[in-house]
């Protein structure tokens, strides 16, 4: 997984004809990045305990209760409809750590005193723990992000309990300190919690996986589940190429670090490293939508030189 490689960002000619080469492709973008893995991998997913794996990710033990994430989003108001901002992306409206951290205190404070439900951060992670499961989306907020929210919200009768769940939530927000700062800054508020990925966490199954160096607590979550290799981002991918495995490596760049030149690094070293030979295939995704799939022989495609998938 690596940066967004559209609008221009790739500047290096050669780079671009390396590209073109490849099978490219646009890929779906309603898909969480888990997801996008394990289809290349070809892997199962959980049918529930989404947030429970990425909360597993984090602190590196199985959770043995109920949990949902709880992301925090602005929903803007438009003429006919909502439209969500994820506000835990990295973004100059993100929320700040301390700020989460007060609204979080805040809801378990006003909305937890039955104990039916509880409130609780993890670092720039939400999650809500819940005595009897509820109805959750099944997409976390980024994939939502500047679309309508409503699409992705779960139906029938078993949803009642979210409405009125985030109903609650939004009251309870709606006139608190972190809100009427941000707003006052022109910063959009943290209207709402994006509850999603309920259940609980799958038991540990051993399965063949490819190491992993990446950041992401879901990824990292569902690496831990399988009793799989993984490791944090080392910081540039000549290290994962040194360290890969039999199998190859699963390689996920920060979203962070979202540089042009950083990008082009990284795939001048996967080139070399298809040339010669330290690799047999590559599978690269791209954070703006694209999929290309190489091969050695695909330099024989000495014809292709540009492809409008780029641009």
């Amino acid at each position: 997984m690596l940066p967004a490689v559209t609008g221009g960002r790739l500047t290096d000619r050669s780079l671009k004809a390396w590209l073109a080469q490849s099978s490219l492709a646009p890929l779906a973008n309603d898909v969480d990045l888990l997801t996008r893995v394990a289809n290349v991998l070809r892997l199962p997913l959980p049918q529930e305990g989404l947030a429970a794996l990425r909360m597993w990710g984090q602190t590196g033990e199985r959770p043995t209760v109920w949990v949902a994430a709880a992301d925090p989003v602005y929903l803007e108001p438009r003429l006919d409809h909502l439209c969500l901002h994820d506000l835990s992306k990295p973004s100059g409206a993100s929320v700040a750590s301390a700020e989460f951290r007060d609204l979080i205190e805040h809801l378990q404070e006003s909305l937890a005193d039955d104990k039916r439900f509880g409130f609780i951060r993890m670092g720039a992670c939400g999650y809500l723990r819940a005595e009897s499961p509820i109805a959750t989306a099944n997409v976390p907020a980024h994939v939502v992000d500047r679309k309508v929210p409503s699409d992705y919200l779960p139906g029938g009768a078993s949803a009642s309990a979210y409405r009125n769940l985030v109903s609650e939530i939004e009251m309870s927000l709606h006139e608190h300190d972190v809100n009427q700062r941000r707003q006052a800054a022109g910063q959009p508020p943290v209207n709402s919690l994006w509850l999603w990925g309920g259940g609980l966490a799958p038991p540990r199954e051993t399965r063949a996986l490819p190491p992993l160096y990446a950041n992401d607590p879901l990824l990292l979550g569902y690496w831990d589940s399988a009793n799989a290799r993984a490791s944090l981002w080392p910081g540039g991918m000549s290290e994962c190429l040194s360290d890969r495995g039999d199998a190859g490596f699963v390689a996920v760049t920060p979203e962070r670090q979202d540089d042009p030149a950083f990008l082009e690094d990284c795939l001048r070293q996967l080139r070399q490293a298809l040339r010669q030979k330290t690799i047999d295939r590559l599978t690269l995704l791209f954070r703006d939508g694209l999929r290309a799939d190489m091969v050695r022989s695909q330099r024989l495609r000495f014809w292709r030189r540009y492809s409008p998938l780029l641009d």
